[in-house]
């Protein structure tokens, strides 16, 4: 490993764990970015902010008001401001036409300014005589800029073209070189110097990267796609780039392809990514296959994708031969999907309380594992696998593919293993011995039926039984309404105590009625309360049957007994707040 390779590896590593927390995975948390990249910093004022005095009053409310401009109104107005920019402010018709067809928000607030006028085109060729606007504004728009993006760049003293000479020559220069007008405003958002350059200068800038080799079709798309290799000499990493691609057989035409207009790139970061693979001990042919591949390891992010997926592998102690060669096995992803995968992976075995270095195993037997598998979030695959948090962590360790099946668009099946199997065991036997099933092949659709294990069943079962009811009659009662069985022993017991004691009912009512033992203890309370309280009222006649009482819903009970009494609701509401707030 070369010096300058030692030292981009400790650059690269520094970076991360200066990003990286062990305990909070903060790296992954967030979202990639570019390596020497600034998320905090501003685009630079190189002005300060200026209203447009003239239409400042005029600014349309809502942007719905834009919507309901009809297209005759529109191409009227459009003319108006064409013979205004052309034939009174003397620019070039060109330049005027792309100004008033290409710049909507400001021929919107022009539009507010003279109102519903019949004579549209006369009201807007009037208003413009004595309203003067500020030519800025729809010039930067129509260069593709919205009005949030150019407000930066209003001269403050200036509201006329023609006074920025410079300006208007250097992108004059632009359109002639074949750079479409729409996409001179990215270039002049960051790379604003260029329209400061004298004459003939940008010129000679273009004619220096002509003399490379480039075609001018390609070097409009370099320009549109890096507007800072404009600035200063020619730029030395972007030729580098060119050349290490050409030698690994990518013509320009191939670069031109993968590069979008509305991206920036950094030609460096791209040098650095193909150097630093180059010194890893990637071959030529090696590199060439990979990049053939998947091009965005150089151009998503300028390679700043690839830089935060190498600073990963090296934090778990990968060694750059074993990236290289992870890298040659990439799946077909997209870097940044590979990326995002990893994050939402590590986010969860960190969420299953899974250690720092119990992870770093998995990514050193399994490195494009996590990358190529999107989980399923911490809390469904702990609901729909039942298992706790510490076993699923110990399951995962020892069989790490396992997680294949834990996708997005995967049904999940509860995990067979240890206290899981044993307890399925014993509530299949619990079910064959009530004879719940008479089909043993069904054993499986039944056992998902009942919530606990084998011993909370069989516990539940045997405090109905031991209540007084023949355990005959108890296993058909299971049969008909199984949710009985999910009730926990305590509350069993308690709803029992409170139909014999309190409610005064025979035990004998939950085999007519099994419902009662899975409805709410204080639902019972009221309706039951609610229905004594009419019966000693002679509002009711006594020996309603208990599902007639407990099963209606609200508005059935107070329509069939309680509205009889004119004071049924004020006792059902009094009823209700004391028992609910018990």
């Amino acid at each position: 490993m070369t010096h300058l390779h030692k030292l981009r590896t400790a650059s690269i590593l520094k970076w991360v764990s200066s990003n990286f927390d062990e305990n909070h995975f903060r790296l992954l948390g967030t979202p990639a970015r570019p390596i020497g990249s600034f998320p905090s910093a501003q685009t630079p004022r190189l002005y300060r902010t200026k209203r447009n005095p003239v239409t400042e009053s005029c600014e349309i409310t809502s942007p719905e008001n834009a919507g309901r401009v009809s297209r005759a109104v529109r191409r009227e107005a459009q003319a108006a401001l064409l013979d205004y920019l052309y034939g009174t402010r003397g620019l070039h018709f060109a330049d005027a036409e792309n100004m008033s067809k290409n710049s909507p928000h400001f021929l919107n607030k022009l539009l507010n300014c003279v109102g519903n006028d019949k004579e549209i085109r006369q009201s807007v060729s009037r208003y413009l005589l004595y309203h003067p606007v500020n030519e800025f504004e729809p010039f930067f728009e129509s260069l593709g800029l919205k009005p949030s993006e150019y407000v930066h760049f209003l001269p403050p003293n200036s509201m006329f073209l023609i006074d920025e000479s410079l300006l208007l020559h250097n992108y004059a220069v632009l359109c002639q070189f074949g750079v479409a007008r729409n996409r001179i405003g990215k270039i002049y958002k960051e790379a604003t110097e260029v329209f400061r350059y004298d004459f003939k200068v940008l010129q000679s800038k273009l004619r220096a990267y002509e003399e490379l080799g480039l075609s001018r079709y390609a070097l409009v798309k370099f320009i549109v796609a890096a507007p800072y290799l404009l600035v200063g000499d020619v730029d030395v990493a972007f030729v580098e780039v060119l050349e290490k691609l050409r030698s690994l057989g990518f013509e320009t035409s191939w670069v031109q392809g993968n590069l979008s207009e509305s991206d920036s790139y950094n030609w460096r970061h791209m040098l650095g990514v193909l150097s630093f693979l180059s010194d890893s001990g990637c071959s030529n042919k090696q590199l060439g296959v990979l990049l053939g591949q998947h091009p965005d390891f150089v151009f998503e992010a300028s390679g700043g994708r690839t830089f935060l997926l190498i600073g990963i592998f090296l934090k778990f102690g990968c060694s750059m031969s074993q990236i290289c060669s992870m890298f040659l096995q990439f799946p077909q992803i997209e870097v940044t999907k590979f990326v995002s995968n990893m994050r939402r992976c590590f986010l969860i075995l960190h969420e299953i309380k899974m250690e720092f270095t119990e992870i770093g195993k998995i990514v050193h037997s399994q490195p494009l594992l996590l990358g190529s598998i999107a989980l399923k979030s911490t809390n469904t695959l702990l609901l729909h696998l039942k298992i706790g948090k510490k076993e699923l962590s110990r399951y995962i360790q020892e069989n790490p593919q396992e997680m294949k099946n834990w996708v997005f668009g995967r049904t999940l099946r509860p995990l067979e293993l240890g206290e899981n199997l044993r307890s399925k065991t014993h509530k299949m036997k619990f079910l064959l011995d009530i004879g719940f099933v008479e089909n043993p092949n069904k054993i499986t659709e039944a056992v998902n039926q009942f919530q606990g294990n084998g011993w909370e069943l069989q516990e539940r079962f045997d405090c109905i039984v031991e209540a007084g009811l023949d355990r005959d009659e108890v296993c058909k009662l299971i049969k008909r309404y199984p949710l009985v069985l999910c009730q926990s022993k305590k509350l069993l017991e308690m709803k029992i105590d409170l139909l014999v004691n309190h409610l005064c009912y025979p035990l004998s009512t939950v085999l007519s009625f099994p419902r009662y033992l899975t409805c709410g203890i204080k639902r019972v309370k009221h309706r039951v309360f609610m229905y004594n309280w009419l019966k000693d009222q002679g509002t009711v006649e006594p020996g309603s049957a208990l599902s007639t009482i407990l099963y209606p819903s609200d508005l059935c009970f107070l329509r069939k007994f309680v509205n009889h009494h004119p004071c049924g609701l004020e006792v059902w509401q009094d009823l209700k707040n004391k028992i609910y707030s018990e």
